[in-house]
């Protein structure tokens, strides 16, 4: 108690909150739009409900691992090395190397799966042919394992994304307190998002081939990183955002033309 108070006193530690609070709700983009993807590869009636256990998961996931801090620090430990390392860069790091840690590992399998993931929808929106896919939305019979099939590839995601989230909490503080409101502030922020989000991608097929590039190029910074190979996460945003503006843009020069047509 006595720390919580003077935490509140201090300034550096509200610094400290606010900074984390926007990197983690800037994380958690990433996330969002993977759940809002899936979730509306269900029908109507499910979309809301999965989104909200998703996140809610991402939620609890988050928790459980702050409160494991000393074990989640040890993934970053290497365990095994195949003594491979890129070119030195202009500060002298190597541009990749291959000493592996847990994190590496798990940051490696996560982004491949986002990149099968995107590349399988984007195959299905490019080619919307008969299938046997899980999540096929006219299949009305098998609404059950739909709903299972979403919320466990969820699950596989939400444990990538909320490693990363909390290793960079780690980074960023030294003050349990202050990562564990970040984290529900920022949980908080994407259930808020969540279902106005869903609903623009899927009302707008466009967005949808854009959220799916967006998360080829996260699944794609993911196994970078775990090869070692730091990509700037400004550059990666900076990238999403001008995408989104560009194509907001052609949603508006498209509303224009409607009306001049009706």
């Amino acid at each position: 108690m006595n720390e919580i108070l003077s935490l509140l006193a201090d300034p550096a530690a509200w610094a400290a909150l606010v900074t984390l609070v926007v990197m983690e709700v800037v994380l958690g983009i990433d996330n969002l739009v993977f759940i809002s993807i899936l979730s509306n590869k269900l029908p109507p009636e499910h979309r809301q409900r999965v989104r909200r256990i998703g996140i809610s998961l991402a939620l609890i996931m988050r928790l459980v691992l702050l409160s494991t801090i000393a074990i989640i620090v040890g993934l970053t430990a290497p365990v095994f090395d195949l003594g491979i390392t890129g070119p030195a860069g202009s500060h002298g790091e190597p541009g990749f190397e291959t000493a592996f840690s847990w994190r590496d590992l798990i940051l490696i399998a996560g982004g491949a799966f986002l990149i099968w993931k995107a590349t399988k929808e984007i195959h299905h929106t490019v080619d919307p042919g008969k299938s046997d896919d899980m999540l096929e939305r006219d299949k009305s019979t098998i609404v059950i394992s739909n709903v299972g099939s979403a919320i466990f590839q969820i699950i596989l995601l939400d444990l990538v994304f909320s490693i990363d989230s909390i290793l960079t909490a780690v980074g960023m503080t030294d003050h349990l307190p202050i990562m564990v409101v970040a984290v529900l502030i920022a949980v908080t922020v994407m259930l808020l998002a969540a279902d106005p989000l869903g609903n623009f991608i899927n009302n707008n097929p466009t967005v949808v081939m854009l959220a799916l590039g967006f998360l080829l190029m996260i699944g794609t910074v993911l196994i970078a990183e775990g090869f070692g190979a730091h990509v700037p996460k400004g550059y990666i945003y900076t990238a999403m955002a001008f995408s989104a503006g560009v194509e907001g843009l052609n949603m508006l020069a498209r509303k224009r033309d409607a009306k001049k047509s009706s």
